[in-house]
């Protein structure tokens, strides 16, 4: 069986110039955030013109984009030994709070792709789907294995979980004293299941859960 051929010639040299321009992109995303990150900068960083980076994105909306779709690749091979999606996420909101500036960037173009004719409306429609079902997965098979509560239905939980997450990175921006990775960690706990030395036993989940 024949292996698949690396990209040669220019096909390769293209990539590698387009992954030169992402780092750089996230290196001045991560220091100044959306607002204070320009495409002058990038370009300057990598030893080209404004046009030159938009040679292989077509705009910076595509470049914010393929930051953010990079900064989800990496923080989700960072917690590929996590043991639960909860622990997965509390590692990753604490990492996230290292890199002020790209949780800038998040929080201001997932609220700004509310809009359905936004550029980056599909790209968190389908972030959040894909995330959520993940999450989800995840969660029924710790339900099954009896680690978590059997009272809420795990499509409920992961929405929940991602809720939180992302609503904690808006409330650390105003006020970073707020502990994102503790308040994940109660949430975790709160869906633990019980045992018989602390509550007894446990209630079911409804109908309406499962519907």
């Amino acid at each position: 069986m024949s292996t698949p051929r690396k990209p040669r010639g220019p096909y390769r040299k293209g990539l590698e110039r387009r992954k030169q321009i992402l780092r750089a992109a996230l290196e001045v995303f991560h220091e100044h955030g959306e607002r204070g990150s320009s495409l002058k900068e990038i370009a300057d960083r990598v030893g080209m013109s404004q046009a030159g980076v938009l040679h292989y994105f077509d705009s910076r909306e595509e470049l914010l984009l393929a930051v953010l779709a990079e900064r989800d690749a990496l923080d989700t091979e960072s917690v590929a030994d996590a043991t639960s999606p909860g622990e997965a996420v509390a590692r990753t909101v604490a990492h996230n709070a290292q890199e002020p500036g790209l949780v800038d960037l998040f929080v201001t173009l997932s609220a700004a792709a509310s809009d359905p004719d936004h550029p980056a409306h599909a790209f968190f429609k389908q972030r959040y789907a894909d995330l959520g079902a993940q999450i989800e997965d995840g969660l029924v098979t710790a339900q099954q294995q009896g680690q978590i509560r059997p009272d809420i239905a795990p499509r409920h939980m992961a929405r929940m979980l991602v809720a939180l997450s992302d609503g904690l990175q808006l409330q650390w921006l105003l006020d970073p004293s707020v502990d994102m990775a503790e308040t994940i960690d109660a949430f975790n706990r709160m869906c633990r299941a019980w045992s018989d030395e602390t509550s007894g036993s446990a209630p079911q989940a409804s109908s309406r859960d499962h519907a």
